[in-house]
């Protein structure tokens, strides 16, 4: 319950009950090193640049299941289990959801290609860092997760 009386209830997956093979099969997202985090704050104090950290909210949700990925899930504790039928009730996940194995992986194909459409260059040291260069300013960009990490001038 928030401060203002309204409810948020978040769903999370059993990621741990996923079985490799079966329910994924692609879990690995990169995350940006460290040595490039302190690389990156080094350049910032050196060129003058301005540093600042963004945490995307429900990140995880932003992404999209891969085509023709079908996951099912459990219903949340309050829902019917079993159906009128008698057979169990699952639940068929639209978008990546919290707990996933490849949640992830997906928030990250997503955003990769979007920040390539906005002109910015993968580096080839560091797959989680991306530069732009227009009009004389630099922009970088860092990604650990579901956080970034942006210089610019």
């Amino acid at each position: 319950v928030k401060r203002d009386g309204s409810k948020k209830a978040r769903l999370c997956v059993q990621g741990c009950a996923q079985v490799a093979g079966v329910d994924f099969d692609q879990t690995y997202c990169a995350a940006m090193r460290g040595t490039s985090l302190r690389a990156l704050a080094s350049l910032a104090a050196s060129l003058g640049m301005k540093m600042r950290r963004w945490d995307f909210v429900a990140a995880y949700l932003q992404g999209e299941l891969e085509p023709g990925e079908v996951v099912y899930c459990h219903p949340p504790p309050g829902y019917a289990t079993i159906g009128a039928d008698g057979q169990p009730r699952l639940c068929c996940v639209q978008k990546p959801v919290y707990g996933m194995a490849q949640a992830g992986r997906r928030w990250q194909r997503t955003l990769f290609p979007w920040l390539e459409a906005q002109g910015f260059k993968q580096s080839s040291t560091d797959t989680c860092i991306f530069s732009k260069v227009r009009e004389g300013d630099k922009l970088v960009v860092g990604c650990y997760v579901d956080d970034l990490f942006v210089l610019y001038s």
